[in-house]
């Protein structure tokens, strides 16, 4: 009897075993169902417990480390969807020299057997989608390490694959590669600060992916990975949907696990398609050169992944239990019981960060948990976009608070925006059709990815149509949540949920639900050596607790009973009654807002009046600050 460890390794190893066999099996019986009796066995698999650990990961483990034909699991977000494709879902292969016939399965695979009879009548012809996935743009290096950490999976090179050409490290990458392998690339410009070096891996092996291209403004007809973001790094993936691929949204962030197909015969069929089309009457071939070159890359660079199951990820928090917080009553109650002393010590710890000043620190929380938890009409609720002003200008001081801030959240991005950044990079995703795909755009993130606008680098000079363009773009994800992707004839609005926090020197020139402007408390001889000092909390234990805490609140529902209702409506009449202009319906939305962030930062799902009341004074305090700032500045506007 085969043991447990052989049985994880048959469907683990040879899942198209397990699939083949299930086709087998329904030849004498036609309505089995075997299709779904596939699905629902690997899902079955998956719910042992510690079972997806087993499972190979194409963001940590280099490609050629991957077995061909084996399952593995691809942490990603749905960059682009090709038009649907047909294959020969079941097939008839016939023997050459006994000439028996023998009734073949083609779903999961890229290539048929030989023998193909393409006459049979037992031929079945099905369709499947396809969809361009990239790992998700910004991620932490903390999340990247903590997901390859747990990976139980056991690897070893390839002896069936070898990539036709080996990719340098990441480590031995340098510009003379680039060039050497992209030779119409063009130098990125300075997007933000560069992170020290990281090592990925299981065991001895180095990731030996492919770099994505940094430029922003290449061509969309040059070949590249067509990442949003500069200088990301990892795999790209061709993804083939069976079922349901309605349901599967541009830009969802997905972990899929499928069947690994990385055939060399599909670069071959690649090579002999494009010589046969250019012998072609240009007019009579279905696909352009660019096309077939973008839609059909080759297996080594751009792997093929049958997908057998799919998990949406409401987030790629690796600290979060994978089941819902419902269904983990125990962490739910010990986490929402340490919420208050958690952020007790998370607000002492961003107070050193921004310099002593304890109230900034409190809102940087606020916006830090802010998620769009519906939408009314076109108007996104929940959002809650911060301009931090009066930034230090010294010491690359917000750098340096961008740094802290990506070591605590799982998705961030920083955008210096000085004149060459407006003016040259790609904010908006922008539809190519010649090459029939969506070119990527910086704004073009994951669900909750912090995006962090640096101000204090803006500079004199002209912003070209290109930069107004993008200037335009970012203010519609603050102001809207959406980023209108650019069709050429016409622009196609997609939703956002990106949490935007602008760093400026005074009030910024893009929108912003809420300013607070920053007053130092204290004025360190040496910037880099107090903001090196308070960077790391005490222990890794710690900066986790954090990180958990800060995922927690957006998975919380959220309601105001009637009688508070109630009362904050007679708070704002009352408010009004001495000075009708001293606040707004803005203000009243703005403090409700507030106060529903601050409950559940502390972990209520519910309003209290003692953190309305709260949200009163500290709204209070803000407005105070910035009168007293604008008196003293009268050009701030």
């Amino acid at each position: 009897m085969p043991s447990t460890q052989d049985w994880t390794n048959t469907w683990i190893n040879s899942p198209l075993g397990v699939v083949e066999g299930m086709f087998a099996d329904s030849q004498n019986n036609p309505n089995s169902g075997w299709e779904a009796k596939v699905v629902e066995f690997f899902k079955d698999q998956l719910k042992q417990k510690e079972a997806p650990t087993w499972v190979p990961s194409m963001n940590d483990v280099p490609l050629h480390y991957l077995k061909p034909n084996s399952l593995v699991k691809f942490r990603c977000l749905i960059q682009d969807m090709f038009d649907p494709e047909f294959y020969m879902g079941v097939y008839e292969t016939v023997d050459p020299s006994t000439k028996a016939k023998v009734l073949r399965c083609g779903k999961y695979k890229d290539v048929t057997e030989c023998g193909v009879d393409f006459n049979s009548k037992n031929t079945v012809t099905a369709e499947r989608q396809t969809f361009y996935c990239v790992p998700i743009p910004g991620e932490s290096p903390w999340v990247k390490e903590s997901y390859a950490g747990s990976s139980q999976a056991r690897v070893v090179p390839s002896t069936s694959y070898v990539p036709s050409r080996q990719k340098r490290s990441y480590e031995e990458d340098d510009d003379t590669d680039d060039m050497d392998t992209q030779p119409q690339k063009q130098r990125e410009p300075h997007t933000g600060p560069q992170n020290p070096t990281e090592h990925h891996g299981n065991g001895d092996c180095k990731r030996q992916e492919t770099e994505a291209p940094s430029s922003q403004t290449a061509s969309a007809s040059h070949l590249d990975l067509n990442f949003p973001l500069p200088g990301e790094k990892g795999p790209s993936c061709l993804v083939k949907v069976y079922k349901d691929w309605d349901s599967f949204k541009l830009n969802d962030t997905l972990e899929v696990y499928g069947i690994l197909s990385v055939s060399p015969a599909l670069s071959a069929l690649a090579d002999e398609r494009d010589a046969s089309t250019s012998l072609l009457d240009p007019a009579e071939c279905m696909e352009t050169a660019e096309e077939q070159r973008v839609h059909s890359p080759p297996a080594s660079l751009v792997p093929r992944l049958h997908m057998l199951y799919a998990k949406r990820l409401p987030n790629n928090n690796p600290l979060l239990p994978c089941a819902t917080l419902e269904d983990n009553s125990a962490f739910l109650s010990s986490t929402l019981s340490e919420m208050a002393s958690v952020r007790a010590e998370l607000l002492t710890y961003l107070t050193h960060v921004l310099l002593g000043d304890v109230l900034a620190a409190e809102y940087l929380i606020l916006h830090l948990i802010s998620d769009v938890y519906t939408r009314h009409d076109v108007l996104p609720l929940g959002k809650f976009a911060l301009n931090l002003s009066g930034c230090p200008t010294v010491s690359s001081y917000t750098e340096r608070l961008y740094q802290i801030i990506q070591q605590l959240v799982p998705s961030s991005h920083y955008l210096g925006m000085n004149l060459q950044n407006m003016n040259q990079m790609r904010l908006v995703p922008k539809k190519d059709y010649v090459a029939n795909r969506l070119v990527s755009g910086g704004l073009q993130l994951a669900k909750n990815t912090s995006l962090f606008l640096d101000e204090t680098q803006l500079e004199q000079g002209q912003l070209d149509t290109t930069g107004v363009r993008n200037v335009t773009a970012l203010g519609n994800v603050i102001s809207w949540q959406k980023v209108d992707y650019d069709f050429n004839y016409h622009q196609m609005e997609f939703p956002c949920n990106i949490n935007v926090l602008i760093a400026s020197e005074g009030r910024s020139l893009l929108p912003s639900d809420c300013q607070i402007h920053l007053q130092s408390q204290v004025t360190p001889d040496n910037m880099d050596e107090y903001l090196s000092i308070h960077m790391h909390p005490t222990s890794s234990s710690q900066l986790n607790k954090f990180r958990l805490y800060l995922s927690v609140p957006r998975l919380l529902d959220y309601s105001i009973s009637e009688e508070l209702t109630k009362s904050v409506e007679d708070d704002f009449v009352d408010m009004r009654k001495d000075d009708p202009q001293s606040i707004s319906a803005e203000d009243l939305h703005r403090m409700l807002v507030v106060a529903r962030l601050l409950s559940l930062s502390l972990g209520q799902t519910s309003l209290s009046r003692d953190s309305w009341l709260r949200a009163k004074h500290i709204e209070m305090l803000r407005r105070s600050r910035m009168e007293q700032h604008k008196c003293v500045n009268g050009n701030e506007p």
